[in-house]
């Protein structure tokens, strides 16, 4: 006997419904933008690598000490690895973290004079960074926007309110910008993390109160099984 789940992922929103779901989502929550603390482009490297599974106010918690310990990438490059990894032991996986941190400033004081990269490619070299957070740094150190950062948020409300039916987080960051106009794309995932956080709840969403009921699959779903 199919699940809820099992039946949620057979359903997709026709393009012109997840438009208007995502217009009323913008709208809703127009005061969404990303969620860790940082004041340059390097503190952004290093608070998005510190922040893989590991909660955002965990990460604002350390980084201010962090931040005012090292301030370029060359300090950070120079830090030793068990001091490092002592100063984030609040974040999961503290110790690959500590060391994905120097060996991406090391890159970045060598290979590019200590300037935090701007392009999608160079960002992916470094390590500990993957498109979500390379994405992320784009959008928030220098507003260039070339695609979606997709996180847990984005996934999970991606295929509960029928935008993508895709598991991995580029095929769901594909499908999201072939249905999403692109003044969308560089706040999107902090939209959906609002309206996550709010309404559509991980284990218990709260569908009678949320704004797109009517054009969400789930909730159709849900009245018909």
């Amino acid at each position: 006997m199919a699940t809820r789940d099992d039946c949620l992922a057979l359903v997709l929103l026709e393009e012109k419904k997840a438009k208007e779901a995502i217009e009323k989502l913008e709208k809703a929550y127009p005061n969404a933008a990303y969620y860790l603390k940082f004041a340059t482009p390097i503190d952004l490297v290093v608070a998005a690598i510190l922040s893989a599974q590991t909660r955002d106010e965990v990460v604002n918690a350390i980084t201010p000490d962090l931040f005012r310990k090292y301030k370029t990438a060359m300090d950070y490059a120079n830090a030793k690895p068990q001091e490092l990894e002592n100063l984030i032991r609040g974040v999961s996986f503290a110790g690959n973290k500590a060391r994905n941190v120097i060996s991406a400033c090391k890159i970045i004081a060598e290979k590019y004079n200590g300037m935090v990269p701007d392009r999608m490619d160079e960002l992916l070299d470094l390590p500990g960074i993957g498109r979500k957070t390379a994405n992320t740094i784009l959008i928030n150190a220098y507003n260039k926007v070339e695609g979606i950062p997709v996180d847990t948020w984005v996934i999970k409300l991606s295929g509960r309110i029928g935008l993508s039916m895709g598991k991995k987080p580029d095929d769901i960051e594909q499908d999201l910008m072939r249905i999403t106009d692109k003044k969308h794309w560089h706040n999107l995932a902090y939209v959906m993390k609002a309206h996550g956080k709010k309404i559509c709840h991980s284990q218990v969403p709260l569908c009678s109160k949320c704004l797109i009921k009517a054009l969400c699959p789930k909730n159709n779903v849900t009245k018909s099984l």
